[in-house]
Protein backbone atom coordinates (compact mmCIF):
# COMPACT_ATOMS: atom_id res chain seq x y z
CA UNK A 1 0.00 0.00 0.00
CA UNK A 2 1.44 3.45 -0.63
CA UNK A 3 0.79 6.40 2.13
CA UNK A 4 -0.79 9.38 0.80
CA UNK A 5 0.13 12.58 2.82
CA UNK A 6 -0.79 15.93 1.41
CA UNK A 7 -2.06 19.01 2.00
CA UNK A 8 -4.76 21.05 -0.38
CA UNK A 9 -5.65 24.32 0.73
CA UNK A 10 -4.17 24.01 4.24
CA UNK A 11 -6.10 20.95 4.59
CA UNK A 12 -4.30 17.87 5.12
CA UNK A 13 -5.40 14.49 3.11
CA UNK A 14 -3.85 11.23 4.79
CA UNK A 15 -4.44 7.66 4.13
CA UNK A 16 -3.11 4.72 2.27
CA UNK A 17 -4.16 3.06 -1.56
CA UNK A 18 -2.75 0.47 -3.86
CA UNK A 19 -0.93 1.33 -6.26
CA UNK A 20 -2.68 2.82 -9.39
CA UNK A 21 -5.55 4.78 -7.21
CA UNK A 22 -4.19 7.90 -7.51
CA UNK A 23 -7.07 9.45 -9.02
CA UNK A 24 -9.24 8.52 -5.73
CA UNK A 25 -6.92 10.54 -3.94
CA UNK A 26 -6.98 13.44 -6.63
CA UNK A 27 -10.90 13.49 -6.66
CA UNK A 28 -11.23 12.97 -2.57
CA UNK A 29 -8.61 16.62 -2.51
CA UNK A 30 -10.96 17.99 -5.40
CA UNK A 31 -13.98 18.19 -2.92
CA UNK A 32 -12.03 20.45 -0.50
CA UNK A 33 -10.93 22.37 -3.60
CA UNK A 34 -14.24 23.37 -5.15
CA UNK A 35 -17.18 21.87 -3.29
CA UNK A 36 -17.11 22.77 0.03
CA UNK A 37 -15.75 19.40 1.76
CA UNK A 38 -15.02 20.33 5.44
CA UNK A 39 -13.96 17.20 6.99
CA UNK A 40 -14.26 13.52 5.44
CA UNK A 41 -13.12 9.93 4.75
CA UNK A 42 -13.49 7.18 1.92
CA UNK A 43 -12.70 3.91 1.60
CA UNK A 44 -12.81 1.42 -0.64
CA UNK A 45 -12.52 -2.81 -0.33
CA UNK A 46 -11.99 -4.66 -3.05
CA UNK A 47 -12.41 -8.53 -3.81
CA UNK A 48 -12.25 -8.60 -0.11
CA UNK A 49 -9.59 -6.51 0.96
CA UNK A 50 -9.02 -2.93 1.68
CA UNK A 51 -7.24 -1.14 -1.39
CA UNK A 52 -7.85 2.81 -0.51
CA UNK A 53 -8.27 4.25 2.99
CA UNK A 54 -8.22 8.35 2.94
CA UNK A 55 -9.28 11.13 5.45
CA UNK A 56 -8.68 14.84 5.68
CA UNK A 57 -10.21 18.11 6.66
CA UNK A 58 -11.63 19.07 9.95
CA UNK A 59 -13.60 16.94 12.22
CA UNK A 60 -14.51 20.10 14.35
CA UNK A 61 -14.29 23.48 12.09
CA UNK A 62 -14.90 25.04 15.02
CA UNK A 63 -12.02 24.27 16.82
CA UNK A 64 -10.05 23.43 13.98
CA UNK A 65 -9.27 20.15 15.89
CA UNK A 66 -8.38 17.80 12.58
CA UNK A 67 -9.74 14.35 10.97
CA UNK A 68 -7.84 11.32 12.24
CA UNK A 69 -7.50 8.17 10.99
CA UNK A 70 -9.56 7.44 13.94
CA UNK A 71 -12.22 9.59 13.45
CA UNK A 72 -16.15 8.92 13.37
CA UNK A 73 -19.18 10.50 12.25
CA UNK A 74 -22.91 10.37 11.99
CA UNK A 75 -24.29 8.51 8.93
CA UNK A 76 -27.97 9.24 8.80
CA UNK A 77 -30.12 7.24 6.41
CA UNK A 78 -26.77 5.23 5.68
CA UNK A 79 -27.20 3.34 8.85
CA UNK A 80 -30.46 1.50 7.48
CA UNK A 81 -28.02 -1.11 5.61
CA UNK A 82 -26.65 -2.49 8.44
CA UNK A 83 -30.26 -2.07 10.07
CA UNK A 84 -31.89 -4.23 6.85
CA UNK A 85 -28.67 -6.50 7.53
CA UNK A 86 -30.00 -7.65 11.18
CA UNK A 87 -33.41 -8.33 9.55
CA UNK A 88 -31.59 -10.39 6.77
CA UNK A 89 -29.64 -12.41 9.15
CA UNK A 90 -32.59 -13.39 11.39
CA UNK A 91 -34.25 -14.37 7.53
CA UNK A 92 -31.56 -16.43 6.54
CA UNK A 93 -31.43 -18.15 10.61
CA UNK A 94 -35.51 -18.80 10.03
CA UNK A 95 -36.44 -16.28 12.75
CA UNK A 96 -38.37 -14.23 10.93
CA UNK A 97 -40.77 -14.58 7.79
CA UNK A 98 -41.05 -11.63 5.74
CA UNK A 99 -44.51 -12.75 4.59
CA UNK A 100 -45.83 -12.84 8.61
CA UNK A 101 -47.89 -9.66 9.56
CA UNK A 102 -45.47 -7.92 12.05
CA UNK A 103 -48.20 -8.08 14.78
CA UNK A 104 -47.33 -12.32 14.90
CA UNK A 105 -43.59 -11.11 16.16
CA UNK A 106 -45.64 -7.95 17.93
CA UNK A 107 -49.24 -7.84 19.12
CA UNK A 108 -49.69 -4.62 20.08
CA UNK A 109 -48.83 -3.25 16.40
CA UNK A 110 -51.79 -4.94 14.84
CA UNK A 111 -54.49 -2.34 15.43
CA UNK A 112 -56.13 0.38 13.29
CA UNK A 113 -55.71 -0.94 10.13
CA UNK A 114 -52.45 -2.65 10.54
CA UNK A 115 -52.84 -6.01 11.21
CA UNK A 116 -52.11 -7.57 7.79
CA UNK A 117 -49.09 -5.04 7.26
CA UNK A 118 -45.77 -7.49 6.80
CA UNK A 119 -42.10 -6.53 7.11
CA UNK A 120 -41.18 -7.15 3.41
CA UNK A 121 -43.39 -4.18 3.56
CA UNK A 122 -41.53 -1.76 5.75
CA UNK A 123 -38.47 -2.89 4.66
CA UNK A 124 -39.68 -2.24 1.08
CA UNK A 125 -41.41 1.03 2.29
CA UNK A 126 -44.54 0.05 1.42
CA UNK A 127 -46.15 -0.12 4.67
CA UNK A 128 -47.90 3.38 4.50
CA UNK A 129 -46.16 4.54 8.18
CA UNK A 130 -44.19 6.84 6.65
CA UNK A 131 -44.63 9.19 9.36
CA UNK A 132 -44.90 9.05 12.82
CA UNK A 133 -48.52 10.24 14.61
CA UNK A 134 -48.18 11.54 18.21
CA UNK A 135 -47.30 14.40 20.41
CA UNK A 136 -43.92 12.76 21.40
CA UNK A 137 -41.15 15.25 23.53
CA UNK A 138 -37.28 14.31 22.34
CA UNK A 139 -36.96 12.51 25.67
CA UNK A 140 -39.52 10.30 25.01
CA UNK A 141 -38.54 9.67 20.94
CA UNK A 142 -34.57 8.84 22.49
CA UNK A 143 -35.84 6.62 25.22
CA UNK A 144 -37.38 3.76 22.93
CA UNK A 145 -40.56 2.67 24.10
CA UNK A 146 -42.68 5.47 24.11
CA UNK A 147 -42.11 6.14 19.88
CA UNK A 148 -42.74 2.47 19.31
CA UNK A 149 -45.75 2.73 21.32
CA UNK A 150 -46.81 5.06 19.37
CA UNK A 151 -45.87 3.86 15.98
CA UNK A 152 -48.03 0.53 17.25
CA UNK A 153 -51.37 2.35 18.11
CA UNK A 154 -51.44 4.54 15.39
CA UNK A 155 -53.40 4.41 11.91
CA UNK A 156 -51.38 4.27 8.41
CA UNK A 157 -50.78 7.06 5.82
CA UNK A 158 -51.80 5.16 3.09
CA UNK A 159 -53.24 1.54 2.19
CA UNK A 160 -50.63 -0.67 2.77
CA UNK A 161 -49.15 -1.88 0.29
CA UNK A 162 -50.85 0.63 -2.55
CA UNK A 163 -47.77 2.71 -3.11
CA UNK A 164 -44.00 3.19 -1.85
CA UNK A 165 -43.07 6.22 0.28
CA UNK A 166 -39.68 6.67 2.00
CA UNK A 167 -40.29 5.39 6.03
CA UNK A 168 -37.38 8.14 6.66
CA UNK A 169 -37.06 7.24 10.62
CA UNK A 170 -40.00 4.92 11.19
CA UNK A 171 -38.27 2.04 9.73
CA UNK A 172 -35.59 1.85 12.28
CA UNK A 173 -37.90 1.87 15.22
CA UNK A 174 -39.86 -1.10 13.16
CA UNK A 175 -37.58 -3.30 12.48
CA UNK A 176 -35.74 -2.42 15.62
CA UNK A 177 -38.38 -3.38 17.85
CA UNK A 178 -39.02 -6.19 15.71
CA UNK A 179 -35.43 -7.51 16.21
CA UNK A 180 -35.84 -7.05 19.86
CA UNK A 181 -38.68 -8.90 20.34
CA UNK A 182 -37.05 -11.76 18.56
CA UNK A 183 -34.01 -11.52 19.58
CA UNK A 184 -34.10 -9.64 23.08
CA UNK A 185 -31.26 -7.38 21.98
CA UNK A 186 -31.35 -4.50 21.02
CA UNK A 187 -30.67 -3.74 17.06
CA UNK A 188 -26.85 -1.67 18.45
CA UNK A 189 -26.48 -4.88 20.46
CA UNK A 190 -27.19 -7.20 17.48
CA UNK A 191 -24.94 -5.08 15.35
CA UNK A 192 -22.16 -5.16 17.90
CA UNK A 193 -22.29 -8.74 18.55
CA UNK A 194 -22.55 -10.06 14.71
CA UNK A 195 -20.68 -7.30 13.11
CA UNK A 196 -18.95 -5.30 14.84
CA UNK A 197 -16.97 -7.59 17.01
CA UNK A 198 -16.09 -10.37 14.52
CA UNK A 199 -14.87 -7.73 11.95
CA UNK A 200 -13.59 -5.06 14.33
CA UNK A 201 -15.72 -2.33 12.88
CA UNK A 202 -15.89 0.80 14.41
CA UNK A 203 -20.00 1.76 14.11
CA UNK A 204 -22.34 2.13 16.11
CA UNK A 205 -26.43 2.52 16.72
CA UNK A 206 -26.09 3.95 20.33
CA UNK A 207 -22.67 5.61 20.45
CA UNK A 208 -20.84 4.80 23.58
CA UNK A 209 -19.67 7.76 25.62
CA UNK A 210 -16.12 6.41 25.60
CA UNK A 211 -16.34 6.98 21.78
CA UNK A 212 -17.69 10.81 21.78
CA UNK A 213 -14.03 12.50 21.82
CA UNK A 214 -13.60 10.68 18.59
CA UNK A 215 -16.86 11.73 16.87
CA UNK A 216 -16.87 14.54 14.07
CA UNK A 217 -18.81 17.74 14.68
CA UNK A 218 -21.71 17.92 11.59
CA UNK A 219 -21.93 21.19 9.63
CA UNK A 220 -25.50 21.75 9.47
CA UNK A 221 -26.62 22.40 5.87
CA UNK A 222 -27.91 26.03 4.65
CA UNK A 223 -31.48 26.31 5.29
CA UNK A 224 -30.86 23.98 8.64
CA UNK A 225 -33.89 22.53 9.61
CA UNK A 226 -36.16 23.72 6.82
CA UNK A 227 -33.29 22.43 3.72
CA UNK A 228 -35.03 19.11 3.14
CA UNK A 229 -38.33 20.90 2.80
CA UNK A 230 -37.56 23.38 0.59
CA UNK A 231 -35.62 20.79 -1.65
CA UNK A 232 -38.37 18.29 -1.73
CA UNK A 233 -41.05 20.49 -1.48
CA UNK A 234 -43.37 21.91 1.00
CA UNK A 235 -45.96 18.93 0.93
CA UNK A 236 -47.57 17.96 4.40
CA UNK A 237 -46.59 14.18 4.07
CA UNK A 238 -42.68 14.94 3.59
CA UNK A 239 -42.52 17.40 5.74
CA UNK A 240 -44.12 15.42 8.86
CA UNK A 241 -41.44 12.29 7.65
CA UNK A 242 -38.53 14.37 7.42
CA UNK A 243 -38.60 16.29 10.33
CA UNK A 244 -40.65 14.15 12.65
CA UNK A 245 -41.89 12.68 14.73
CA UNK A 246 -43.30 15.83 16.34
CA UNK A 247 -41.11 18.17 14.19
CA UNK A 248 -37.99 17.37 16.25
CA UNK A 249 -35.82 16.59 13.50
CA UNK A 250 -34.95 18.95 11.73
CA UNK A 251 -30.96 19.27 10.19
CA UNK A 252 -29.38 21.54 12.77
CA UNK A 253 -27.05 21.09 15.46
CA UNK A 254 -29.25 18.50 17.76
CA UNK A 255 -27.68 16.14 15.91
CA UNK A 256 -24.46 16.43 17.66
CA UNK A 257 -26.11 16.72 20.68
CA UNK A 258 -24.51 13.70 23.19
CA UNK A 259 -27.79 11.74 23.87
CA UNK A 260 -29.03 12.20 20.63
CA UNK A 261 -25.75 9.88 19.35
CA UNK A 262 -25.81 7.88 22.37
CA UNK A 263 -30.06 7.21 21.76
CA UNK A 264 -30.77 3.96 19.07
CA UNK A 265 -32.68 5.28 15.96
CA UNK A 266 -31.81 2.58 13.72
CA UNK A 267 -32.84 4.12 10.76
CA UNK A 268 -30.98 7.49 11.34
CA UNK A 269 -28.27 7.86 13.51
CA UNK A 270 -25.88 5.09 12.96
CA UNK A 271 -22.26 6.43 14.00
CA UNK A 272 -18.58 5.25 12.17
CA UNK A 273 -15.91 5.47 9.71
CA UNK A 274 -15.86 4.81 6.06
CA UNK A 275 -12.74 1.87 6.16
CA UNK A 276 -16.01 -0.08 8.76
CA UNK A 277 -18.66 0.43 6.02
CA UNK A 278 -16.51 -0.46 3.51
CA UNK A 279 -15.65 -3.23 5.02
CA UNK A 280 -19.05 -4.35 6.13
CA UNK A 281 -20.14 -4.44 2.83
CA UNK A 282 -17.49 -6.29 1.13
CA UNK A 283 -18.05 -8.66 3.94
CA UNK A 284 -21.67 -8.98 2.59
CA UNK A 285 -20.81 -9.86 -1.15
CA UNK A 286 -18.20 -11.89 0.04
CA UNK A 287 -15.25 -13.16 2.43
CA UNK A 288 -13.28 -10.71 4.29
CA UNK A 289 -10.96 -12.42 6.62
CA UNK A 290 -12.89 -15.63 6.39
CA UNK A 291 -15.96 -13.39 7.51
CA UNK A 292 -19.20 -13.18 5.50
CA UNK A 293 -22.17 -12.05 6.79
CA UNK A 294 -24.86 -12.93 4.38
CA UNK A 295 -25.09 -16.37 2.70
CA UNK A 296 -25.33 -16.01 -1.48
CA UNK A 297 -29.38 -17.27 -1.69
CA UNK A 298 -30.28 -14.34 1.55
CA UNK A 299 -28.49 -11.86 -0.56
CA UNK A 300 -29.96 -12.33 -3.78
CA UNK A 301 -33.38 -12.43 -2.05
CA UNK A 302 -32.39 -9.47 -0.43
CA UNK A 303 -31.75 -7.36 -3.56
CA UNK A 304 -34.54 -8.05 -5.38
CA UNK A 305 -36.57 -5.47 -6.61
CA UNK A 306 -39.90 -4.93 -3.91
CA UNK A 307 -40.19 -1.09 -4.92
CA UNK A 308 -39.80 1.42 -7.85
CA UNK A 309 -41.05 4.46 -8.58
CA UNK A 310 -42.21 7.98 -7.82
CA UNK A 311 -41.75 7.81 -4.25
CA UNK A 312 -44.90 9.12 -2.43
CA UNK A 313 -42.79 10.93 0.53
CA UNK A 314 -40.07 11.86 -1.57
CA UNK A 315 -41.04 12.40 -5.07
CA UNK A 316 -38.36 11.42 -7.37
CA UNK A 317 -37.95 7.80 -8.49
CA UNK A 318 -36.52 5.35 -5.06
CA UNK A 319 -35.70 1.09 -5.88
CA UNK A 320 -35.63 -0.97 -2.87
CA UNK A 321 -35.11 -4.61 -1.91
CA UNK A 322 -35.49 -5.93 1.31
CA UNK A 323 -34.21 -2.57 2.90
CA UNK A 324 -31.19 -2.00 0.80
CA UNK A 325 -31.19 0.96 -1.42
CA UNK A 326 -30.98 0.12 -5.10
CA UNK A 327 -29.97 2.10 -8.21
CA UNK A 328 -30.40 4.83 -8.88
CA UNK A 329 -30.77 6.03 -5.52
CA UNK A 330 -27.41 5.15 -4.51
CA UNK A 331 -24.86 6.48 -7.09
CA UNK A 332 -25.21 7.18 -11.06
CA UNK A 333 -21.61 5.68 -11.80
CA UNK A 334 -22.48 2.87 -8.95
CA UNK A 335 -23.00 -0.50 -11.21
CA UNK A 336 -26.64 -1.47 -11.89
CA UNK A 337 -26.82 -4.37 -9.19
CA UNK A 338 -25.37 -2.14 -6.51
CA UNK A 339 -27.06 -2.08 -3.12
CA UNK A 340 -26.71 0.20 0.32
CA UNK A 341 -27.95 3.33 1.02
CA UNK A 342 -27.41 6.44 1.38
CA UNK A 343 -27.51 9.28 4.31
CA UNK A 344 -28.66 12.77 4.56
CA UNK A 345 -26.44 15.43 3.31
CA UNK A 346 -24.00 12.91 1.72
CA UNK A 347 -22.79 9.89 3.35
CA UNK A 348 -22.89 6.77 1.20
CA UNK A 349 -22.15 3.15 1.53
CA UNK A 350 -22.57 0.42 -1.15
CA UNK A 351 -21.68 -2.74 -2.10
CA UNK A 352 -21.27 -3.89 -6.00
CA UNK A 353 -21.65 -7.85 -6.18
CA UNK A 354 -20.56 -7.64 -9.90
CA UNK A 355 -17.19 -5.42 -9.40
CA UNK A 356 -16.56 -7.11 -5.73
CA UNK A 357 -16.88 -3.35 -4.19
CA UNK A 358 -17.66 -2.27 -0.89
CA UNK A 359 -17.40 1.53 -0.99
CA UNK A 360 -18.31 4.18 1.56
CA UNK A 361 -17.93 7.82 1.76
CA UNK A 362 -18.26 9.72 5.01
CA UNK A 363 -18.30 13.41 5.77
CA UNK A 364 -19.14 16.26 8.02
CA UNK A 365 -20.59 19.22 5.99
CA UNK A 366 -24.04 18.53 5.27
CA UNK A 367 -24.85 19.03 1.20
CA UNK A 368 -28.12 18.45 -0.14
CA UNK A 369 -28.05 18.97 -3.80
CA UNK A 370 -31.36 18.19 -6.30
CA UNK A 371 -28.43 17.06 -9.19
CA UNK A 372 -26.98 14.71 -6.93
CA UNK A 373 -24.18 15.40 -4.29
CA UNK A 374 -20.47 15.87 -6.98
CA UNK A 375 -18.66 14.89 -3.77
CA UNK A 376 -19.85 11.17 -3.71
CA UNK A 377 -20.60 11.35 -7.58
CA UNK A 378 -16.57 12.23 -8.43
CA UNK A 379 -15.11 9.78 -6.02
CA UNK A 380 -17.46 6.79 -7.12
CA UNK A 381 -16.52 7.40 -10.58
CA UNK A 382 -12.57 7.72 -9.51
CA UNK A 383 -13.31 4.16 -7.59
CA UNK A 384 -15.06 2.79 -10.86
CA UNK A 385 -11.97 4.13 -13.02
CA UNK A 386 -9.27 2.95 -10.97
CA UNK A 387 -10.07 -0.53 -10.18
CA UNK A 388 -10.99 -1.02 -14.24
CA UNK A 389 -7.67 0.51 -15.12
CA UNK A 390 -5.55 -1.70 -12.07
CA UNK A 391 -7.89 -4.84 -13.72
CA UNK A 392 -6.91 -4.30 -17.26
Amino acid sequence: MKTIDQSVKDIRICGVIEPGLESLVDAFAENFRTHGEVGAACAVYHRGRPVADLWGGLADAGSGRPWQRDTIVLVFSAAKGPTATCINRLVEAGQLDVDLPVAHYWPEFGCNGKAQITTRQVLSHRAGLAAVDGDLTLEQVLAWDPVVAAIAAQATNWEPGSQHGYHARSFGWILGELVRRITGETVGEYIARHFAVPLDLSYWVGLPASALPRCAVLVPPPGGSNAVAELLGADSLTAKVMSGPSGLFGYNDMWNRPEVLAAEMPSSNGVGDARSLARFYGALIGEVDGIRLLGAEQLARACEEQSRGADAVIFHETCFGLGYALQPALAPGAGPRSFGHPGAGGALAFADPDADLGFAYVMNAMQFDPAGDPRSGGLVNAAYDCLNSHSG
